[in-house]
């Protein structure tokens, strides 16, 4: 039955679209018109008429920002959410061409190959309103490394030293590309003499840091209020007030964009940017961003430790059509973890779908087909546990397609929506393989992805790969501190990755914003870190 719907909606989109408008209208209706924190559509819409009298008025100015991924905690140094919305800051950043720049460190030199010097601007106050200084910085990356395994794992810290204004690093090994790593989210610098004074985990819901904005109040996984800093180092916010409201359903967030509760709604289904358009009121942001859709292959199980059965399921990952028929032209089809235009990203051309090969390959792997057609060996059924979740509404329709290309080649997969796949993932292990997606270039640079998700212990090693060859590869890319040298390692660390097939790539997505036209100076960035900023605005 699900083939066969899947198969109707390939060939003619337009059911698509209009099973998923009438969903919506379903959804509107079973609500009552609420928005997503219960409030009336109607009251949601006075708000924001309100806010934008109130703005004209020169009264304060509200946003209320819209976004997909709950969260349970503000910790700074497990998460991204208070760099991403404003309330913490690195000493350094990317900019828009992906290049390392000044942040909270004015400049930074090298002593020797494991010795970095920062100087530490020296007119930036926490918002408690203490000096940042070097002492401040050293007590945050102290607190950051003890908190947070994968951050020890990449910074790889051997002391700190701080006198005044100037912060002196010194690593375990050599590390060329250290600075890069403190672009890192989780190397926020935040004041743990504030923490001292709160305790841990009333801190973990109101972090202090240094940036445009501080936290007014925040509910777990519901939604985080935010006020303007005054004290802020590089101009007061143009807006008073910031609501972050987190809703993981595409629809609801679609309908509060639409009603006007949501200022600006994050990652945006792509069957609704057509009706978002053809709004007047709004605008749709389609950015190219630096983040791939993929497969994880859970090599824990042994069915999944074969070779063949991970390439079977490769071939019968179809990248056009996801491409093309579920992200409807925004997002490209995928040849391998690094998006193509990058100088590191691979020449290859894009796997096409092969369910014969890849037929042989389960047949040589041991299954055979009964009379249904479905494969066997030993008696046992070919079926497969997938893993997804809505956080991205793309994925669970991926999740549907390959489930239907499979069945064609006789591959049974039964899907499971899960609600925070991170932790499903570490805690379960009945899983085969599951929907993911990550920035894997956030930095400009291969190496933060191929060191969390290839490195026995990184941050996105759910699976726990622990290949000699690429962990050799990586190695020599850490050590390696030439732009040209790195982006040979990185294409040869992808070549390993292809050879083995760790991973299944599918599409390098779009970053797809809805945005109401009174928000002014702000689109997303193809880095996707720093979302809350002190020049936004309303008008």
């Amino acid at each position: 039955m699900q083939s066969t719907v899947w198969s109707a909606i390939r060939t003619k989109p337009y059911l698509y679209i209009a099973l998923l408008c009438l969903l919506m209208a379903m959804t509107a209706c079973s609500s009552g018109g609420n928005g997503p924190d219960g409030g009336a559509g109607a009251s949601g819409t006075k708000a924001a008429d309100g806010a934008e009298k109130a703005g004209a008025a020169g009264e304060a100015k509200k946003l209320t920002l819209l976004y997909n991924f709950k969260s349970g905690s503000l910790d700074p140094h497990n998460g991204a959410i208070p760099l991403r919305m404003g309330v913490t800051e690195t000493l350094v950043r990317m900019d828009e061409k992906l290049e390392v720049k000044p942040w909270l460190a004015v400049k930074w030199t090298t002593k020797d190959e494991r010795t970095w010097v920062f100087t530490i601007r020296d007119s930036v106050t926490f918002q408690d309103g203490t000096k940042l200084d070097a002492a401040a910085v050293k007590a945050s990356f102290e607190r950051g490394v003890a908190a947070s395994k994968s951050l020890a794992s990449a910074l790889k810290i051997a002391s700190i030293e701080a006198s005044g204004q100037e912060l002196t690093i010194v690593t375990t090994e050599p590390s060329p590309s250290f600075p890069s790593e403190l672009v890192n989210p989780s190397a926020a610098v935040i004041s743990v003499e504030a923490e001292k004074k709160l305790g841990k985990d009333a801190f973990n819901l109101a972090p202090v840091g240094t940036g445009p904005f501080q936290v007014k109040q925040f509910k777990p996984n519901i939604e985080i209020a935010l006020k303007r800093y005054e004290g802020y180092w590089d101009g007061k916010a143009k807006l008073n007030e910031v609501t972050v409201k987190f809703n993981e359903d595409a629809n609801v967030r679609v309908l509060a964009l639409q009603s006007g509760e949501a200022d600006i709604a994050y990652h945006i289904p792509a069957e609704s940017v057509g009706s978002l358009e053809r709004d007047s009121r709004l605008r749709v942001e389609s950015v190219a961003g630096l983040r791939v859709h993929f497969l994880l292959y859970n090599q824990k199980k042994p069915l999944m430790q074969d070779f063949k059965v991970r390439k079977a399921i490769d071939l019968l990952l179809n990248r056009e059509s996801i491409a093309k028929d579920v992200m409807l032209g925004h997002a490209v089809p995928a040849n391998g973890p690094f998006n193509s235009s990058l100088p590191f990203g691979s020449k290859d051309p894009v796997q096409k779908p092969d369910p014969a090969r890849a037929k042989k390959l389960l047949e040589e792997a041991g299954f055979q087909a009964g009379a249904d057609g479905k494969l066997a060996k030993d008696g046992q059924p070919l079926t497969l546990e997938l893993i997804t979740y809505k956080g991205r509404p793309e994925l669970p329709l991926i999740a549907q397609l390959l489930q239907s290309d499979a069945a064609a080649a006789g591959v049974t997969m039964n899907i499971k929506t899960v609600e925070n796949v991170d932790t499903y993932l570490r805690e379960n292990k009945d899983w085969d393989l599951a929907t993911y997606s990550n920035s894997t270039a956030p930095r400009g640079d291969g190496g933060f992805f191929l060191n969390s998700a290839f490195m026995p212990g990184g941050a996105l090693n759910a699976a726990g790969l622990d290949s000699p060859d690429l962990k050799e590869v990586i190695g020599r890319l850490n050590a390696a501190g030439d732009i040209g040298k790195r982006v040979q390692l990185t294409q040869e660390a992808v070549g390993v990755i292809k050879r083995e097939l760790p991973q299944s790539y599918a599409v390098y997505p779009n970053i797809v914003v809805g945005v109401n036209k009174r928000v002014s100076n702000w689109k997303p960035g193809a880095e996707e870190y720093y979302i809350v900023t002190n020049q936004m605005d309303v008008k």
